[in-house]
């Protein structure tokens, strides 16, 4: 029975919560390196008690690689539309049956085929592999259906503001021929053909071209199966883009006749991951506009009520990376709104942070390494995203180490470097043009 002191206790005498505190270091699993005879190279992360498998073989075959127009995606994409053995639907079952999960992305420099599974069902997980990523078939119906589908989807999505600002901004910051830049027709759809497509196959999945990063429960056995599989692929041919040289435009502007949203993008090329101003940008780009909290979030939304969100980023591509806003405000704040950011950015470019709030920000970028290593999956991207940017794992425990480090001194330092209006990038979708009204928001260089 508790006593009257016990029974009359406060809700003021219970003890503090523990105090938030930045991790200073992360213990993230080394991959294990393998290098198979036909190129291809297997990184394996071992994580004793899990029971499941995930297999992600990465291709140097994103959009940056194809020679016709939404080649690259629509290969990933028909992989698993039948193979020599099985059809779609039977692929599909397979998968069911097994639990197993599959899933395809690709973007400007790769394609990502991704198997997981319950340990206790990997062989069987790898026979559908097999059939996928060695014996596809591309069968012209599927390809045609597909297209199809493809081409309405695209042409409903670029009636949205914020999926035409993406691909104008993209235009806009690196030239409309650039591999990065460019956008095609959703008419071009209808050029594409199943040779097309095998061709691509053919030239792009192969051994040299592909690295596997494997993790959960790796024994020898998996490691050994997966490199079977792997090395199957044949050899090829080391595959580079042709990426030439980025050319960005100052300003950019598309018309939407009665949208009641205009979408503001603005962005500055920069460098890769690998860069040593990478991490503490990428501080700054946090304090800007990288959480809820942030300094364009309080402007645009708390304090304007010009959006319901705004967002700032620092991003990594195999041969470039920049630094980017997005948001869509109402139509009438469209050029206060681009005004307001680029005064939050002459604000760091003028006075120091404060102490609490960079404490704050290392703690959300802190937050959002650990959140993602939470478990294979997310050991698995972090591998992949390692490899790609030729580092280990080891390069997380850097990042929080390099992240501590970064001072008030060296946020305004890094702003006054990089944050220069008049090398900016601004595109507007919307419907009026705010440079009718004589704004000039400088020249890229």
């Amino acid at each position: 029975m508790k006593s009257a002191k016990q029974g009359s206790r406060k809700a003021h005498e219970y003890p503090e919560p523990p105090a938030i505190v930045t991790p200073a270091q992360a213990e993230v699993p080394l991959a294990r390196e393998e290098r198979l005879e036909n190129g291809a190279r297997l990184y394996t992360v071992d994580i004793p008690g899990q029971e499941v498998i995930r297999v992600s073989f990465v291709f140097r075959a994103g959009t940056s690689l194809q020679e016709i127009p939404f080649s690259a995606s629509a290969t990933v994409n028909l992989l698993s539309e039948g193979s020599q053995r099985w059809s779609a639907a039977q692929i599909a079952e397979q998968l069911d049956f097994y639990g197993s999960y599959y899933e395809v992305s690709t973007d400007r420099d790769y394609a990502v085929v991704t198997f997981c599974s319950l340990s206790r069902f990997f062989a069987e997980t790898m026979e559908v592999a097999e059939q996928i990523l060695l014996y596809p078939l591309f069968p012209e119906q599927e390809v045609r259906t597909y297209c199809t589908k493809q081409k309405q989807r695209l042409a409903v999505e670029r009636t949205k503001v914020a999926f035409q600002a993406r691909e104008l901004f993209s235009r806009t910051l690196f030239g409309a021929e650039h591999p990065y830049g460019i956008s095609s027709p959703a008419e071009r759809y209808d050029d594409l053909e199943r040779d097309m497509l095998v061709r691509f196959y053919d030239r792009c999945y192969t051994g040299r071209n592909c690295f596997v990063a494997v993790s959960g429960r790796v024994d020898d056995q998996v490691r050994e199966r997966i490199a079977a599989l792997a090395g199957r692929l044949p050899a090829g041919e080391v595959l580079r883009p042709n990426v030439g040289e980025a050319i960005s435009a100052r300003y950019a502007f598309a018309g939407h006749p009665g949208a009641v949203q205009s979408a503001i993008r603005i962005g500055i090329r920069l460098f890769p991951r690998t860069h040593p101003d990478f991490i503490p940008m990428q501080v700054v780009t946090t304090v800007l506009g990288g959480y809820f909290g942030s300094r364009l979030v309080q402007n645009l939304r708390e304090e304007r009520g010009y959006t319901y969100g705004v967002f700032a980023g620092m991003v990594n591509l195999e041969y470039e990376g920049y630094m980017a806003i997005a948001t869509e405000v109402a139509a009438a704040a469209t050029e206060d709104a681009v005004d307001q950011i680029f005064r939050e950015m002459e604000r760091l470019r003028n006075e120091l942070v404060g102490e609490q709030e960079l404490r704050m920000v290392k703690n959300i970028v802190a937050g959002e390494v650990m959140r993602i290593l939470d478990g294979p999956f997310g050991i698995a991207d972090v591998t992949i995203e390692n490899v790609q940017n030729g580092t280990d794992n080891g390069y997380i425990d850097r990042f929080l180490r390099r992240v501590r480090e970064v001072s008030p001194e060296e946020v305004l330092a890094m702003a006054r470097k990089y944050l220069i209006p008049e090398h900016f990038t601004t595109v507007v979708v919307g419907e009026a043009d705010p440079a009718l009204s004589g704004k000039v928001w400088g020249s890229v260089k």
